[in-house]
């Protein structure tokens, strides 16, 4: 899960997951499950979910939402103010969102909501420092639809203590959407492997390996620009190895008689790390892979020199609508499944999906009128507060036809077109909070931009990619508890494995790579992981017999 998204911005039917992202999705992500909960949505529905009275009377909450800088000004933002008397002032960093989020905490500089990373520790960090505010009661007393939108997932959210601290962002599952895979561009593809780029036949190791090398030798340059066979966003290294460990049929964790252990201390980690190193050692990894930012990456994508890159599909939206554009639907990036040796392809694990959500929002103690906020968060959370959310004000951007949401024709063209301005323009999609994947009572789906119309593209990935979904949520965040000790020992067990990852995969030799391998196993050892996975096995028991 981990995911999406965040989902990002995507062309018209880039469908998010998980993450999505299911989305992922995504950005996904890709977290969607089918709701149930208020009425409609509009100005001409039943506006049960919305503020009336005193509750109308103007009021301000600034809010930490690391997705987004926009001024709160948009047609979706207006009719929120209008139906809520809330306006919001959002604060989003220039920097690392997580950089700003422990220094909000550590100076006790709190906006009145913060949304964050819901799987991070830093969720863990806030609610153990009592910067977020309990949310049990004040769901009780106004957050009908709350209750009924998450339904379960409250419980399963809730922390050691039994009480809810934040509600989930993108929330819910949904069964067949995929989030990574490897993206090829189906121009290239039809040349160099007609027979598979029509998609529903993945391709083995060797084949691919052989695949890329092909497109080198063929392909030396571009319009003049040296090729990359493969390319990497260094900055999303979850995706990167999210991709490879999906060929390969790793999850979260390594688990063998019902223990946890880290994921890198599967047999087949290694066979993954020796893998990727051999496609970087042959020329087919583009050298700096690991100092690009996402920024950077989408360029190389976009510059036509590039044939492929692992990921979830809708972080490719930017560029595949350029690439679309300039050249026509098959220039663009197509999700494909590579099975690893030994590995049966419908046991590949490309597609982590969740019900949990990707991000967490809370009340801070900054706060000064949490009912107030619970009653905004219940409009937003409610079925029309998704809809106005996800599809805009009714009668401007969509009509309520036989009980059935239709949106107009120039809002499905304007996010086909131009996917990130229309979103700022409109507000459609802009503010997503509270996001519960799936389809409302009357069958439409929440997320308009994402799954009403599915292109070719996201059409491509289900065909290859679907039978790759598999379960996240027992995994989920079962790390040391924020501010302890073992805490601290475990973010220093992953940032062992994350330099070692990436060293190992640009080791000039196979030896190289297996003995950057070994010392960081040993490395994790001597850092304390067998005391983090101890645990993580208690904290995995506790949920299984609560989930019970």
């Amino acid at each position: 899960m981990s995911a999406i998204r965040k989902w990002g911005t995507v062309s018209l039917s880039l469908a998010l997951s998980a993450a999505l992202m299911a989305g992922c999705s995504g950005k996904n992500g890709g977290n969607d499950a089918g709701g149930s909960g208020a009425q409609a949505t509009g100005s001409g529905a039943s506006e049960s979910a919305s503020a009336s009275g005193d509750d109308l009377k103007p009021i301000k909450l600034t809010f930490f939402d690391k997705n987004t800088g926009d001024a709160f000004t948009n047609d979706v933002a207006q009719e929120i103010t209008r139906r809520t008397g809330v306006t919001v002032e959002i604060q989003q960093p220039t920097g690392n969102p997580a950089e700003k989020l422990n220094l909000m905490l550590a100076s006790d500089d709190l906006p009145d909501l913060v949304l964050m990373d819901r799987s991070s520790d830093i969720v863990n960090k806030y609610i153990a420092a009592g910067a977020l505010l309990p949310l049990d009661d004040l769901i009780e007393q106004y957050g009908p639809d709350v209750k009924e939108m998450y339904g379960d997932v409250l419980n399963k959210t809730r922390y050691t203590d039994g009480k809810n601290y934040y509600l989930s962002n993108w929330y819910g599952y949904e069964e067949g959407e995929p989030v990574f895979g490897f993206n090829l561009k189906k121009d290239v593809l039809t040349e160099l492997a007609p027979d598979k780029a029509e998609g529903g036949q993945p391709f083995t190791a060797d084949e691919f390996e052989d695949l890329l090398k092909r497109f080198k030798e063929k392909y030396p340059t571009i319009n003049g620009k040296p090729t990359v066979a493969l390319t990497m966003d260094g900055s999303n290294m979850g995706a990167v190895t999210g991709t490879f460990k999906g060929m390969f049929g790793l999850k979260t964790y390594f688990e063998t008689d019902g223990k946890l252990q880290y994921d890198v201390e599967d047999p087949k980690y290694r066979e993954m790390i020796l893998y990727m190193n051999k496609l970087y050692r042959e020329g087919l990894i583009d050298t700096d892979w690991a100092i690009n930012k996402k920024e950077a990456w989408l360029q190389k994508l976009s510059s036509g020199a590039v044939f492929g890159t692992p990921g979830a599909y809708w972080d490719l939206g930017d560029a595949n609508t350029a690439l679309k554009k300039a050249g026509g639907p098959d220039k663009q990036f197509f999700s494909y499944k590579v099975v690893g040796p030994g590995v049966d392809p419908a046991k590949t694990t490309y597609g982590p999906k969740g019900s949990l959500g990707w991000d967490a929002i809370g009340i801070t103690k900054a706060n000064r009128d949490p009912e107030r906020t619970m009653k905004f968060i219940n409009f937003l959370a409610s079925e029309e507060g998704q809809y106005l959310l996800m599809w805009g004000v009714e009668g401007k951007y969509w009509d309520m036809k036989d009980g059935k949401h239709v949106p107009r024709p120039e809002v499905l063209e304007g996010f086909k077109n131009d996917w990130t301005n229309y979103s700022k323009t409109s507000g459609i999609r802009k503010w997503t909070w509270f996001i519960k994947g799936g389809k409302g009572t009357d069958g439409t789906v929440y997320d308009l931009a994402g799954r009403y119309e599915r292109n070719e593209v996201d059409k491509m990935a289900i065909k290859n990619l679907a039978d790759s979904t598999w379960r996240t949520d027992t995994y989920d965040n079962l790390g040391p508890q924020g501010g302890t000790p073992e805490a601290l020992l475990s973010q220093k067990v992953n940032d062992i494995m994350t330099q070692s990852v990436t060293k190992a995969i640009i080791a000039k030799t196979d030896a190289e790579a297996n003995a950057i391998f070994d010392k960081m196993l040993a490395d994790m050892k001597a850092a304390g992981s067998e005391k983090v996975e101890k645990i993580i096995n208690e904290n995995y028991k506790q949920r299984l017999s609560l989930w019970q």
